[in-house]
């Protein structure tokens, strides 16, 4: 309910500020478990692909967003609610991998599910290398992975504002990525050269610059 009401509010308001460049739709399966694996310029891009997306995109978010008291608690809660986020607890000891489980149990209900190899936003507007456990996800659920490109939500908000401001945008999904390549292959090298493929389509779709290293996660919180 929250959703539904949440994508009727929010989807013609966001269409008519920005008017987004939207390509590639058809590459998002219409039904069964999915990863939509994207470049990560903003905070507004978990957004900005539940928007653009045909269906239901789910993403993490911590699960303070959930706790708050009062009316403004109730409103976060709702609106969080509204966009298909899920409350995770990013501060246990076991964060990264109750934040996998928490994914896993997403897909094999028959969602999507929306992660940032990377980690964390990119600073510096560079592609980094991209951690492992969106393979993990891909092989453990045997489910594809469409990689996303995003250009422009960084100048909707970028690090340190307030509020969001208009800008050029544009969300390129890309042709989904099987598991079937990988079967039989050492588990470890599975995961990485699955990842490092994701990454590469991303590029392709973001036009971004590659760096070979990963990026830092700030504030100790899991890098998925």
């Amino acid at each position: 309910m929250f959703y539904s009401l949440g994508r009727n509010l929010l989807y013609p308001l966001s269409h008519a500020l920005y008017r987004p460049t939207i390509e590639g739709k058809e590459n998002i399966p219409r039904e069964g478990g999915v990863i939509v694996a994207s470049n990560h310029r903003s905070f507004i891009d978990s957004f900005a692909i539940p928007l653009a997306s045909p269906r239901q995109v789910r993403f993490l978010a911590k699960e303070e967003y959930w706790t708050g008291a009062g009316v403004g608690g109730l409103l976060r809660k709702g609106f969080f609610s509204a966009v298909g986020m899920v409350p995770v607890n990013r501060h246990s000891a076991t964060a990264a991998q109750e934040s996998l489980d928490t994914a896993l149990e997403v897909l094999r209900a028959g969602d999507a599910f929306g992660i940032y190899p990377e980690g964390t936003r990119s600073r510096d507007g560079r592609l980094y290398r991209g951690r492992t456990g969106v393979a993990w996800l891909a092989l453990t659920a045997q489910v594809p992975i469409v990689p996303v490109g995003l250009i422009g939500t960084e100048d909707i908000q970028p690090v340190g504002a307030r509020f969001p401001r208009l800008a050029k945008v544009t969300v390129r999904f890309g042709t989904p990525i099987g598991v079937e390549d990988y079967a039989g292959m050492p588990a470890g090298k599975a995961r990485r050269q699955l990842t490092d493929r994701v990454m590469e389509a991303i590029a392709e779709l973001s036009g971004q610059e590659r760096v070979d290293t990963y990026n830092e996660v700030p504030g100790g919180e899991p890098a998925v």
